[in-house]
């Protein structure tokens, strides 16, 4: 899942960028990937189309706890001005992953 500009600026005006994987390490740089929660909030608040959807209905499967658990996990890092959009975006994305909860 590749980052747009606009994925990192709302990274950074949400609380920078966190540490996942280790992507690449040598003696003078070690690149990380974001985490699954900072990825699964970008993309729940664009929701723009079927790729952000596409990659989101990834996140949640390699991720494990509730509905309520990954939102809170979530939640830290969606723009405050996103956050209606991007809690009803877990939910439809929940509802078409598990069903209704």
């Amino acid at each position: 899942m590749p980052l747009s500009a606009d994925d990192i600026k709302t990274a950074f005006a949400v609380g920078g960028l966190t540490k996942g994987k280790v992507l690449y390490e040598s003696s003078s740089l070690i690149v990380h990937a974001a985490s699954l929660e900072q990825l699964l909030g970008m993309k729940l608040s664009a929701w723009r189309d079927a790729v952000d959807r596409d990659d989101a209905r990834l996140l949640p499967q390699r991720s494990s706890g509730r509905r309520e658990q990954i939102w809170a996990a979530v939640e830290p890092f969606v723009p405050r001005h996103q956050l209606d959009k991007a809690s009803y975006a877990l939910e439809d994305l929940w509802e078409a992953l598990y069903g209704h909860s």
